[in-house]
């Protein structure tokens, strides 16, 4: 049976990228693993020009990358390019939140309860990488109300190189946290929804940098990230 005659009809670009997102955060292709177009073109039975779509959909979205002349793979992230990455998030996303609160029309308040409101049922496992899709809607969102394309782009170089994906994968290697760390973030972005909605800037930056610095935890949880050198990031980036 081939990926045609399975899936309803949408993009085959976007079946055929979903699916591959779906085996990272299952760890099912694991860091610095290659994605090779034809086995993938052959396992899904599709051509190769929508995997090939779908790859370049997964380096936009930081879970691989090109290597010229080689291909893609997915990305291994040292411990010091996820923690450039969390000190940046640091910086830009309490800004971001701050000045959303200040600009945010009611239609952009919608949008983002809407996307909280999304993750609410998404608790299985197998959820993990939608509601990591999601999630990252829901911060670009954030970023974006904010009003400043230039602190927008910066966000997404610094999402890029975040290992979110890798958290979620280890969701699956330890299901006995799942409950909470769901309730947690579910908790973190609605705090940030409602000080956005308020129009409390510093409500909305303090809501954020929680939420950051929770993620903080996570690395060290998680990665492994040792906890001294998570904490000496923040010391750097943290605005006195």
């Amino acid at each position: 049976m081939t990926l045609t005659e399975t899936l309803p009809r949408r993009s085959m670009r976007d079946d055929v990228f979903d699916i591959l997102h779906k085996r990272i955060i299952a760890g099912e292709h694991r860091p610095g693993e290659w994605l090779r177009q034809d086995d993938i073109a052959s396992q899904l039975g599709v051509s190769m020009t929508p995997v090939r779509e779908a790859l370049d959909l997964l380096v936009a979205a930081g879970l691989a990358e090109r290597v010229p002349y080689r291909g893609v793979r997915v990305v291994e992230l040292t411990h010091e390019e996820m923690l450039d990455a969390y000190g940046l998030r640091i910086l830009l996303e309490p800004s971001a939140a701050r000045l959303a609160s200040d600009t945010a029309t009611p239609r952009e308040v919608e949008e983002l309860k809407r996307l909280l409101v999304g993750t609410f049922e998404l608790v299985r496992l197998e959820d993990m990488s939608r509601l990591r899709e999601l999630s990252r809607q829901f911060h670009a969102a954030v970023v974006m109300m904010s009003g400043s394309p230039l602190l927008a782009r910066l966000y997404g170089i610094a999402a890029a190189k975040f290992p979110d994906w890798m958290l979620y994968e280890a969701m699956f290697r330890h299901p006995e946290a799942l409950t909470e760390s769901l309730r947690l973030e579910q908790q973190q972005h609605r705090a940030i929804v409602e000080a956005i909605a308020a129009h409390q800037p510093e409500a909305a930056a303090r809501a954020s940098l929680d939420h950051i610095l929770s993620i903080g935890k996570d690395l060290e949880t998680y990665l492994e990230i040792p906890r001294e050198l998570i904490q000496q990031k923040e010391q750097q980036f943290l605005v006195k």
